[in-house]
């Protein structure tokens, strides 16, 4: 890793940590030129795979887009960056753990409401209106009352 006070590209790990949530580790760097001391963190990126889009078009899939959907849903609503990356982890564990080279947007889309409906539920709901695109007042309130009754128990 390259040292970012002289760019010098031999840095020593000092010391490794895994993060509480188990999903990232934090490793203290030190450069072996100038003696900079810096922290670096790794966290796992999905690779080779390819979104089924409800049209049938296959794309790679893109952590961009799935935490542009998030902060639109989110918009004006009071979460934490530290949060929302959890979240987007959470997300991402669980695509992972199916384990294959390709899933659907649905799939994607029902993983992402499972996780926003614990985490902000008027940001779920928003999600849910777009996602589902609720074709009338009937089931948009259907919704709503599945997640008042969920709340109440």
């Amino acid at each position: 890793m390259q040292c970012p006070a002289c760019s010098y590209y031999d840095t020593k790990v000092n010391d490794s940590r895994v993060s509480s949530d188990g999903l990232t580790i934090r490793r203290r760097r030190e450069c072996a030129k100038c003696g900079f001391r810096f922290s670096s963190i790794e966290e796992i990126e999905i690779l080779d795979l390819a979104v089924i889009k409800r049209d049938g078009r296959h794309e790679p899939y893109s952590k961009e887009k799935l935490e542009q959907g998030l902060r639109h849903s989110l918009e004006k609503r009071p979460y934490t960056q530290e949060r929302f990356k959890r979240l987007v982890q959470k997300i991402e564990r669980d695509i992972q753990k199916r384990k294959k080279t390709e899933i659907t947007s649905r799939d994607i889309g029902e993983i992402v409401m499972k996780h926003l409906k614990g985490f902000d539920e008027v940001a779920y709901i928003r999600f849910a209106s777009v996602y589902r695109s609720f074709q009338d007042v009937a089931s948009f309130t259907k919704e709503l009352k599945g997640l008042t009754k969920k709340r109440s128990k």
